[in-house]
């Protein structure tokens, strides 16, 4: 966005709005339609039954992306980047307001005293979330959106940061300053609101943008400053199909285990029979290093073809 910001603003509000509109949609319907991917289901005796919509997860990781880059993108297209990071700061808080005043009294940020999972549980109902943690519980419900839109807008201001003084000392050192000061924040507002992923908590933002700016300033100084880029192409790959090798990933993974080999499906007979021989930690741990790899050796492929998806 923080690239993309100076042609919006020569383009009409119309043109915009409906750019940030169907990015948003796109994007949260791929989401979606990736949990309800393949649209049946293997029960414990690998016989096909339905998966029915009504039994599908609504929200989950790229439509959280979704939801914050829209909200963010509105925000910095109407008003200032100042403007913005208030109210995302504004949210944060809120959010810590609604924590602890509306959560279950001495459990509050716990996974199932929250009230974010009593608003998802009234708005979407059990079957409609995330029951990866043994019970219904989303870890990309709608009340940890709000904070979360501190996230881009921070991205949004660092990006623009980077393009006008990235390059030079003066500006890493501002940026590294902010990283730590913003580490630092986030340390002390933990005693009284913990970092949290799960409930995507302020103090968690704070973190992980203080984060973001300290690898940042670490990585142009490496790349821009001392001219360092030999080993970055790897990376690369990842960054020129971002969407693309993350939807593979996923839809790949629940193929590994759709897939019946004998009484188990093909990503438990890989297991079971190549990776954990090396023990159950090392060939877990291996397991995914190679799913991850095959995952780049597909995006490397497309950049040598100079393909890349985008939404």
């Amino acid at each position: 966005m923080s690239f993309v910001m100076p042609k919006w603003r020569a383009q009409s509000p119309a043109r915009v709005i409906t750019k940030i509109l169907k990015r948003t949609l796109l994007i949260f319907l791929l989401g979606f339609l990736m949990y309800w991917f393949p649209f049946f289901r293997l029960d414990r005796a690998n016989h096909i039954v339905s998966f029915p919509i009504s039994q599908t997860r609504i929200l989950g990781v790229l439509q959280r992306i979704a939801l914050c880059y829209g909200i963010a993108a509105f925000l910095l297209y109407y008003r200032r980047p100042k403007t913005a990071a208030i109210i995302s700061l504004f949210l944060m808080i809120f959010y810590w307001v609604l924590l602890m005043g509306l959560g279950q009294p001495g459990n509050e940020l716990t996974m199932t005293g929250n009230i974010g999972l009593q608003f998802d549980k009234w708005l979407m109902g059990d079957p409609h979330l995330y029951h990866g943690e043994g019970i219904a519980f989303d870890p990309e419900g709608w009340l940890g959106t709000l904070p979360a839109v501190g996230n881009v807008v921070a991205g949004f201001i660092v990006g623009q940061f980077i393009q006008k003084k990235g390059n030079s000392y003066e500006g890493l050192a501002e940026l590294l300053l902010a990283g730590v000061f913003l580490v630092f924040t986030a340390w002390c507002w933990n005693f009284f609101l913990p970092i949290n992923k799960k409930l995507w908590t302020g103090s968690f933002v704070l973190y992980t943008v203080g984060l973001d700016c300290i690898i940042l300033a670490a990585i142009i100084y490496i790349i821009e400053i001392r001219q360092k880029r030999a080993w970055t192409l790897f990376f690369e790959v990842f960054g020129k199909n971002p969407l693309f090798i993350y939807l593979l990933s996923e839809l790949g993974a629940t193929l590994l285990y759709l897939i019946p080999v004998g009484k188990i499906t093909l990503g438990g007979w890989l297991y079971q029979h190549v990776f954990r021989q090396l023990g159950d930690y090392t060939g877990s741990l291996l397991f995914a290093i190679t799913w991850m790899l095959f995952c780049w050796s597909v995006g490397y492929m497309l950049h040598r073809k100079k393909i890349y998806v985008r939404v």
